[in-house]
């Protein structure tokens, strides 16, 4: 795949359909790579070109030493599309990649077209939960990182969905037990800090916000605060847990388009 030079490595990124399109981005959730958008990839990339990327940490990007910041990362996208002459462009991104979205949003506001936000929250779990993750997975290693695997099953998926559709699910928990232990650990510094509650108001762009009704790490109720303080935002829900992309499938897919075309 093809990658571009950040200062201090390379981001690997995909592009699909017609150069000639609008941009959309789509970023990754925590412990993903790129290929988590595939199921949306056939019908988005039928109207936009869209281009995917590996966040800081992830899948075969750049893995340096943290902790990061959703700062950083969000000026690692801004570089991304600045290397490839990318101005104006619409963003997708969940849980993590919704951080980033946020971060965009606020400031880099000028440049996007829409927003779409998905599965994430203005300030995502505790201090206390990430440092007790951070920790075991720079003890554990990988095979720390396979535990999780097996432990966010749940909270990604609904039980009759990794049940019904196993499938769809492996593939991408499966994500997390080849994710770096460090890449992974920095990228939780990231998400553990971020707190946009207060700078919400500042996004201008217009914004969909994606929520699962069994989503029990980014809640509906963290969607509707995020609603109520983005002028204008939309929100729909869907019967998903945290990745709803994955679990609601085409229902998913039709919504974020409907939401972009307009």
């Amino acid at each position: 795949m093809p990658t571009v030079q950040l200062a201090d490595g390379a981001l690997n990124y995909q592009i699909d359909g017609p150069a000639g399109a609008p941009v959309l981005v789509l970023s990754n959730s925590l412990g993903t790579d790129l290929n988590m958008w595939d199921a949306q990839i056939p019908a988005f990339a039928e109207q936009f070109r869209v281009l995917r990327f590996d966040t800081r940490g992830h899948g075969a990007s750049l893995v340096t030493e943290g902790p990061y910041r959703i700062e950083q990362l969000g000026r690692d996208v801004l570089a991304l599309l600045d290397a490839l002459d990318i101005q104006k462009f619409s963003f997708c991104g969940l849980s993590m990649g919704g951080l980033i979205g946020q971060w965009l949003g606020i400031n880099a506001g000028a440049r996007l077209d829409k927003l779409v936000l998905c599965n994430t929250a203005a300030k995502i779990g505790t201090d206390e939960v990430w440092n007790t993750r951070i920790d075991t997975v720079l003890a554990g290693g990988q095979q720390a990182m396979r535990d999780l695997r097996d432990a966010s099953i749940a909270r990604w998926f609904t039980a009759e969905f990794a049940a019904a559709q196993p499938a769809k699910a492996e593939p991408i928990v499966g994500m997390l037990a080849q994710t770096s232990p460090q890449g992974y650990a920095a990228n939780c510094a990231a998400v553990r800090d971020a707190d946009y509650r207060e700078q919400l108001g500042a996004i201008t762009a217009p914004t969909l916000i994606v929520c699962g009704s069994h989503d029990a790490v980014t809640t509906p109720e963290h969607g509707r605060f995020m609603q109520e303080r983005i002028k204008g935002a939309e929100l729909v829900e869907f019967h998903a847990a945290h990745l709803s992309n994955v679990e609601a499938g085409d229902a998913f897919t039709q919504a974020v388009l409907a939401f972009l075309t307009k």
